[in-house]
């Protein structure tokens, strides 16, 4: 147990988010200065840079925190369920599946002409996300080879948005046509009702993942062990699926899909903490998941400014040489 790392890469990864929050606040179309800036968050400040502050770039900087947190968290528990390395909500698409039940609710909504509620959002995304996964599971049965399982999931995320694909490219309402830049994932555009949504459904998710602690510590050891500690091996297996299925709908219901960060943040918190441990992992991907994400969010507004692309292409570039990476290093191989 080495208190002393852990608490040296927590301090440390705090003080990177509070900069990339300083950061993603005060860069952009308009520069806000450190002594405006404070004076904006204290209430007072140009009314202008206040809008800019309080209505446009703080709302989408709290929600890359606590998105970006959920989905490594995410890809953490579906890596312990499948005891693999390199799956993820992305990997395994559960996000495409939970864009798919989004886009096509939002059609449905739409055409109709109604508003479409953020609860309703959510559950959508939920339901999509945990049939994606009711299919991987159902092929896991069949299939005993990890790396056909990866490749199915993958299969499968690309049958889900290539439907989505259709479903948007063919609607002729305008209001649907912009689903596009939806689907590609951004956090352009959250308001502060979405974010108090992402918080409380996130908040949900962690206080879940934090109880399931003890039984993940047990279960990582192997299952004749967890069942003689006691765990509830289906019980465990149906939360893992739940609470991992939750963080990727929110995130793919408010954001879009996001791409690799469930994959490659637990590496990354692996190796900056040095430990398996649940107690240790779950923090440590919470923090390194917001961090991520505020960073390539920054870089998906401001590198081709005034044209912001979207994060999936960001996290793409910037993520996928990190997981190829890892799992080229024997140490790295195994979780």
């Amino acid at each position: 147990m080495n208190t002393k790392r852990y608490a040296a890469v927590f301090s440390l990864a705090a003080v990177f988010i509070a900069l990339l929050l300083w950061i993603n606040l005060s860069f952009g179309s308009a520069e806000i200065s450190v002594p405006e800036l404070f004076r904006i968050l204290s209430g007072g400040g140009d009314e202008m840079n206040r809008n800019i502050i309080w209505n446009i770039r703080l709302p989408r900087a709290v929600s890359a925190v606590w998105l970006g947190g959920g989905l490594a968290l995410s890809g953490y528990l579906l890596q312990t369920f499948f005891g693999n390395p390199i799956v993820g909500p992305f990997v395994l698409g559960i996000s495409s599946g939970a864009k798919l039940m989004v886009a096509l609710t939002m059609i449905w909504f739409l055409s109709a002409g109604r508003n479409l509620s953020q609860a309703v959002m959510v559950l959508a995304a939920f339901a999509g996300a945990l049939i994606s996964m009711g299919f991987v599971l159902l092929i896991s049965l069949k299939v005993k080879k990890m790396s056909v399982l990866v490749v199915c999931g993958i299969m499968i995320g690309y049958i889900c948005s290539a439907i989505t694909d259709f479903v948007v490219t063919f609607a002729d309402d305008s209001n649907i046509v912009n689903l596009h830049n939806w689907s590609m994932g951004s956090l352009s555009g959250m308001n502060w009702d979405q974010v108090r949504a992402v918080c409380v459904i996130t908040v949900t998710g962690l206080v879940l993942t934090v109880l399931m602690i003890k039984p993940v510590s047990a279960y990582r050891l192997g299952e004749a062990y967890a069942r003689s500690a006691g765990v509830n091996i289906m019980l465990l297996r149906v939360m893992l699926i739940l609470v991992s299925s939750l963080l990727a709908a929110c995130v793919t219901a408010f954001a879009g899909p996001i791409s690799f960060v469930g994959i490659a943040v637990p590496h990354l918190a692996r190796t900056a903490v040095n430990s398996n441990a649940p107690r240790v992992m779950i923090p440590a991907c919470f923090l390194g998941g917001a961090a991520v994400t505020l960073l390539c969010d920054f870089a998906a507004r401001t590198v081709f400014a005034p044209t912001e692309v979207s994060i999936s292409s960001v996290t793409a570039v910037l993520l996928v040489p990190v997981v190829i990476f890892m799992m080229i290093k024997p140490k790295h191989r195994d979780m």
